[in-house]
């Protein structure tokens, strides 16, 4: 077996729901297990999560909702994005609440249902974000269509936070307003679903106003701050990282003073230094410019920088003159002794954000579940 994995923390998980499901208390807590479960593993984390408090779950696509029902979860889940016509078949087949935002894509889904247990879908609304959704002139139009499918049941309206990790950011406001109108123009129609929902992790983290009747946490649920300005003011405090990437040293060697390692020897040695290979790279999601933006791992209990390029399936560590052996613990994300490097970390000095640095991390890493 290879000498390299992640730890995925279910404990951690539980608690973060615990968390979040206490802070958006009344509403409920719908647990976004889309990508894997943000790279952790999507079955491990769905139970989790339910076990911890809620009683939703998000996806991206109706796949991911088909594989968490072949594993036996029964709970109810969203598909967050309105599946292509082809699709709408497996929505119905595996009993998943569907979001829908165009004609067509209501017309396809209506249709596959048809013989079928009516499915409930939830009419996306862009208040802003300007990915999908529908316009708010469409709303009415759409929910009354929706209300002419006998196969159909209009369960939700929903629309998705742009800034809301930005706490100060006006557009959080006017998001916020032009839902509240896309509800009110319902409402005056007779279509007022029974479920709104707008809050993500951030939202639900700190816009109480924005919590409504469900909330859809992501990367709140695997412990990572939705944004620096969260994590900055404490408002994030109390989530646990759920995941941990670790590997054992696989190779050690003493590089002479004046040697480089790695592809392009970006770095020379300033005296005979011990080198340790990692089997980890780029290919598994450990970023090939890391070493340049000075990525740090854990050896000893001791932060080190890599010695050079991380290429595709290897990294190199500096250890100075350090002894280290074969087999000992690498930790890229997680902690060691009393040093942690968290994936926050690390999407700071690549310029990006937390859940690209979970996502990122490759299938071929086995995941380990404490």
């Amino acid at each position: 077996m290879r000498p390299a994995w992640a730890e995925v923390d279910l404990d951690a998980v539980r608690h973060n729901a615990a968390l979040l499901r206490e802070a958006a208390s009344p509403a409920a807590l719908c647990a976004v297990v889309k990508a894997d479960g943000y790279g952790h593993g999507a079955a491990p984390v769905a139970r989790a999560a339910l076990e911890g408090g809620a009683t939703w779950l998000a996806v991206a696509l109706a796949a991911e909702g088909g594989e968490l029902r072949d594993v036996g979860i029964d709970a109810p889940i969203l598909v967050l994005a309105e599946p292509s016509p082809p699709e709408m078949d497996a929505v119905v087949r595996h009993r998943l609440r569907c979001a829908v935002y165009t004609e067509a894509g209501i017309d396809a889904l209506a249709e596959a249902a048809v013989g079928a247990e009516p499915v409930h879908v939830h009419l996306k609304i862009d208040t802003g974000m300007h990915r999908v959704g529908a316009p708010l002139e469409d709303l009415v139009p759409l929910a009354e269509r929706i209300a002419g499918h006998p196969s159909l049941v209009l369960e939700g309206l929903w629309t998705h936070c742009a800034v809301a990790d930005e706490p100060d950011n006006e557009l959080n406001v006017l998001q916020q307003e032009r839902f509240e109108v896309a509800v009110g123009a319902l409402a005056d129609a007779g279509l007022r679903p029974p479920m709104l929902h707008m809050a993500n992790s951030a939202g639900a983290i700190v816009h109480p106003s924005m919590r409504y009747d469900l909330v859809r946490c992501g990367i709140a649920l695997y412990g990572i701050a939705p944004s620096s300005e969260l994590a900055a003011t404490g408002a994030a405090d109390g989530l646990r990282p759920a995941m941990a990437l670790k590997a054992r040293v696989s190779h050690v060697k003493v590089v002479p003073r004046g040697d480089g390692v790695s592809y392009g020897w970006h770095r020379l040695m300033t005296e005979d230094t011990v080198v340790a290979t990692v089997p980890l790279g780029y290919a598994d999601g450990v970023r090939r410019r890391l070493s340049i933006a000075g990525g740090q791992v854990l050896i000893g209990g001791r932060r080190r920088d890599l010695a050079g390029v991380v290429t595709m399936d290897q990294l190199s560590v500096d250890c100075g003159r350090d002894e280290v052996a074969i087999g000992e613990e690498v930790v890229l994300i997680g902690a060691q002794g009393d040093e942690r490097i968290t994936a926050e970390e690390v999407a700071a000095l690549l310029g990006t954000i937390g859940y690209e640095i979970v996502c990122g991390i490759g299938p071929r890493v086995p995941r380990a579940y404490l």
